[in-house]
């Protein structure tokens, strides 16, 4: 994805709002959870879920892993990777999402977590050679998700204009468009 502009707050909360609830019930309708990894996002992501109701028959939890060290220990993601690239990488995007869909898989449930991530810089300003507005968001397909044949782990990378709240804010948005996408509910 290429440099986003988002319209005001209102409209883009109402199109959160359509994209959330579009999605919580193609998870529904065909026995999927979520469960979210957060860094930069903050909580936003689980809250653009739970805004919805009858969301806690699909979302599971967020676990917001602000801080790289809690990204190792939570969620598994490599250490040496976050020694080498930081937070800010699509391969931790990756292990963020495959990581969260681990915690929070139960075994009444069988394989049907969808994990999700965010990881990136909000600003104001750059965080080492990684601009401010650079984000990656990471999904973690299980089989039969969309069209996904066997699961697979996918990241995306985002470069969103605006102040610190509008990246955080566009990341969510994003994410929630590209589930979207991923689920084909854009073909129902």
């Amino acid at each position: 994805m290429g440099e986003t502009e988002f319209p005001a707050a209102a409209a883009s909360q109402s199109h959160c709002d359509e994209l959330a609830a579009a999605v919580l019930r193609y998870c529904d309708n065909n026995h999927f959870k979520i469960a979210a990894a957060e860094s930069l996002t903050g909580g936003l992501l689980a809250d653009a879920f739970v805004r919805i109701p009858g969301a806690s028959k699909v979302f599971l939890g967020s676990a917001v892993t602000y801080d790289i060290r809690a990204k190792a220990k939570i969620l598994g993601v490599d250490r040496d990777l976050l020694n080498r690239e930081g937070a800010v990488h699509p391969e931790v995007a990756r292990q963020m999402a495959s990581g969260t869909a681990r915690l929070y898989q139960q075994d009444e449930d069988g394989d049907c977590v969808v994990g999700l991530s965010t990881t990136g810089v909000a600003g104001p300003g750059s965080d080492g050679d990684k601009p401010a507005g650079l984000a990656y968001i990471g999904c973690f397909l299980p089989s039969g998700f969309g069209d996904v044949q066997s699961r697979r782990t996918v990241a995306f990378e985002l470069r969103l204009n605006g102040g610190r709240e509008a990246v955080r804010h566009g990341v969510v948005q994003c994410i929630l468009e590209k589930l979207s996408i991923l689920s084909a509910l854009s073909q129902e």
